[in-house]
């Protein structure tokens, strides 16, 4: 509840502000304005920096509104589920007729330069569905999904301000300032559930923390009007460790014979602990696995085919590795 309110009440002001502000003062020259020094000076600055914002501001708030209230529809499903545990045929058909709402509703989705608007919509919503039971698995030791979610949201909103938006060329300030007030909230949070935690972020936290990056790495422009197509793969990059955990896990639930929707303690966390490492040595590897991931979706606008291609493989070399030694380590576990 912590951090909807931090994300939502922010918003909100800004909001009420752009509502009730003077909007005679925007319309009128600002841009000519001469820098004494003194507070008017100052003031009419800002005016001609977000005079132009304005419409835009005005234009992406509706967009969102609706984003925030199916996010927060997912963060109350969560919060029910925290306080009365709800099958799980219910919790995901609820995930995704809300990710189906966001998709198909406003027409956002992936951009996978194909012409089959079906498969990109069918896609968009397996995305959001994906991360916001990512995160949810990820919520296993203090600190852990609360951290790389923060990491994850500034990665991605540096790349964002770093690489310009198709058509205007400005830096994406709506989707990155979003970003980067997740992760402020995210980091609130983590005052508190550091160990030993004294709040815990439940499945209403993880569930409106994976619905806002599932949305925001739709709504941002990786790639197209100038820059390589190899863009696109910078949010998997960056999302690299909540999947692999995702993935990892279900494999190995399927291997046992065990349901899918079944908690254990195969995560990605718990096989480091199997390793010998303590709780924060795990949650301070995973850390540092996500922000080594995510610096390589940095520089893929910068390089041409070959290099992300690199770039990819560095990534998948290093999970392959952890794999390895968690690999060899359960086996020495087994009796």
């Amino acid at each position: 509840m912590a951090i909807w309110a931090g994300v939502v009440v922010p918003l909100l002001i800004g909001q009420i502000a752009l509502s009730v502000w003077d909007r005679s003062y925007y319309d009128r020259d600002v841009s000519a304005a001469v820098d004494t020094g003194g507070p008017q000076d100052w003031a009419a600055e800002v005016a001609a920096y977000v005079q132009p914002h304005l419409p835009g501001l005005v234009e992406t708030s509706r967009s969102l509104w609706f984003f925030l209230a199916a996010a927060t529809l997912l963060m109350l499903l969560g919060l029910v589920d925290d306080i009365r545990r709800l099958d799980w045929r219910l919790r995901l058909g609820v995930q995704f007729v809300v990710g189906a709402a966001i998709v198909f509703g406003r027409g956002w989705s992936l951009t996978l330069f194909v012409d089959a608007p079906l498969l990109t919509g069918v896609l968009s919503v397996l995305w959001i569905v994906g991360l916001v039971n990512s995160f949810n698995m990820l919520d296993n030791m203090d600190g852990l999904a609360g951290g790389v979610a923060a990491i994850a949201a500034s990665l991605l909103a540096v790349f964002l301000l770093l690489v310009p938006e198709g058509g205007s060329g400005q830096p994406q300030l709506f989707v990155g300032g979003f970003l980067f007030l997740l992760a402020g909230a995210l980091i609130g949070f983590l005052f508190h559930n550091a160990p030993p935690a004294r709040l815990f972020m439940g499945d209403a936290g993880a569930y409106f923390i994976g619905a806002c990056l599932g949305v925001t790495t739709i709504l941002a422009t990786f790639s197209g009007s100038g820059l390589p197509r190899h863009s696109i793969l910078a949010p998997l990059c960056v999302l690299a460790v909540p999947l692999y955990d995702t993935i990892s896990v279900i494999c190995i639930r399927l291997a046992t014979g065990k349901s899918v929707f079944e908690g254990d303690t195969n995560h990605f966390s718990h096989r480091l602990v199997a390793l010998g490492l303590t709780k924060t040595q795990a949650v301070l590897t995973i850390y540092l696995t996500t922000a080594a991931c995510g610096l390589g979706a940095l520089v893929l606008p910068q390089v041409n085919l070959l290099g992300a291609i690199i770039v990819v493989l560095v990534i998948a070399c290093l999970l392959s590795v952890i794999a390895i030694l968690e690999t060899t380590a359960r086996r020495k576990m087994r009796p």
